[in-house]
């Protein structure tokens, strides 16, 4: 069952990819498509990493994309890869649900992943986001099969993707000790498999680490853009005049030293409510209801677009977004408390109060939908079966209180989102109000925001 989500997961994919509309790369997508389809497989380059000059960004996705343009020629083939790399999330979480929850949860949870609309859109754009979510997945599910199995060359094999998924997004770098730490929880025998997994993911990254010092002089583990991101979360500035600063230094290590200094200065200015403001002005933003497959729209990289279409596309991407959430929150009833689990819970945390101490984006809440996707799973297994015992008091009190957060997440973004006229674009590219593809520098990671 699950080689046939996986099978159909891809024809989803690679139909959405020769059948979607005519379009054009925009923000960052332009930044990606120069760096790594035209950039590093240019003569001057030739996939060379000490003649690319690329350190905002980690290099796995350029590589992807340079290596299959080399091979291939054209973007469109960036795109199939994309599409089969996007399909094989689907085994990731159900191997992952099924340890989790059990065969029927993880099933489901796989369904939801080979069919859920914004994974199925960004395998046709490029982005980073749905080659990092397969590493990172697979990663996770390694892990998690070192530990049931207690297996050490799974855990080396955790290791080598969670070392790739770290050079293709840097955020998860961060949660690497907490995965070797429940590893080593399953003392005596946990020791080596966590020793294990921690050196094979250091020996994955220390390449790009080296080659950063030999290139720029200095000690970058992976890339600059988090400096950045943490001061213009932070700082008592717009995001122009961070810009105007951060670009009135000269170098890329100087402009990292200053955005680092300055983002650690803003935090400790904010002190003691630094936190409290922070969770009250980026959860919103996290996850609510949006996405990038609408602000592609909206920011006219599509030609003609109708006022029936504009409202059915919004419907078909956020309405399965509020279903999963609405069904990720319910399963807090009665899912198992595991140890599965509870690494599953960390990572949505962890990624949670990440974003907070930067900023919160809809696209940023990818790598956690996974999580939703199998908590919603057990929900719908749990459909139709034996009579449920009564839920336990803190149950209904975490349900309470979860569910009070992401109602105020979301009402402010449904709320923009059900205006009159918000959804109807007679021709995206000149709409009114339509944000221009223009602004800071394209590297930027919320240039789209």
């Amino acid at each position: 069952m699950l080689f046939a989500l996986t099978v159909l997961a891809l024809a989803l994919r690679l139909a959405f990819v020769t059948g979607e509309p005519l379009t054009h790369p925009i923000g960052d997508e332009t930044m990606w498509v120069n760096s790594g389809a035209r950039l590093l497989p240019s003569a001057e380059v030739a996939f060379s990493p000490f003649r690319f000059r690329l350190i905002f960004h980690p290099p796995v996705y350029p590589y992807f994309m340079g290596t299959l343009f080399a091979l291939f020629g054209s973007l469109t083939a960036v795109k199939i890869g994309q599409a089969i790399v996007g399909a094989l999330l689907v085994p990731a979480v159900g191997r992952l649900g099924t340890m989790a929850l059990g065969t029927r949860a993880g099933l489901l949870a796989a369904a939801l992943a080979a069919f859920y609309p914004e994974l199925v859109w960004f395998s046709a754009h490029f982005w980073a986001e749905t080659l990092f979510l397969t590493l990172f997945w697979w990663a996770l599910e390694r892990v998690t099969a070192a530990d049931r199995d207690a297996s050490t060359p799974k855990a080396a094999l955790a290791g080598l993707l969670w070392g790739l998924s770290v050079l293709t997004r840097e955020t998860v770098l961060y949660f690497a000790p907490v995965a070797a730490l429940w590893l080593l929880w399953r003392r005596p025998r946990g020791l080596p498999r966590a020793l294990v997994f921690l050196a094979t993911l250091v020996l994955t990254v220390a390449p790009w680490t080296y080659r950063n010092w030999r290139v720029f002089g200095a000690f970058v583990p992976v890339s600059t853009a988090g400096a950045l991101n943490l001061w213009q979360g932070n700082a008592a500035l717009s995001r122009e005049e961070v810009y105007e600063q951060y670009q009135a230094v000269h170098g890329r290590i100087a402009q990292y030293d200053l955005a680092r200094a300055k983002g650690l200065e803003a935090i400790r200015q904010r002190q003691p409510f630094w936190i409290f403001e922070k969770l009250r002005d980026e959860m919103p933003s996290f996850w609510e209801v949006d996405s990038q497959a609408l602000v592609h729209l909206r920011k006219g990289a599509y030609e003609e677009v109708r006022p029936g279409l504009a409202y059915a596309a919004t419907f078909v991407v956020l309405a399965p977004y509020l279903l999963v959430l609405a069904l990720a929150t319910a399963a807090l009833a009665t899912v198992p408390i595991s140890r599965v689990s509870l690494l599953l819970f960390g990572f949505l945390g962890y990624y949670n109060l990440i974003h907070v101490a930067t900023h919160g984006y809809a696209r940023y809440r990818l790598p956690v939908l996974p999580v939703l996707f199998i908590l919603a799973g057990w929900t719908f297994a749990r459909w139709g079966g034996p009579p449920r015992e009564a839920v336990a008091p803190w149950r209904r009190a975490l349900i309470a209180v979860v569910g009070a957060v992401l109602l105020a997440s979301v009402v402010p973004s449904l709320r923009l989102m059900l205006r009159p006229g918000a959804l109807v674009f007679e021709n995206a590219r000149y709409a009114p109000g339509a944000p221009p593809d223009s602004g800071p520098p394209a590297e930027d990671e919320a240039n789209d925001k």
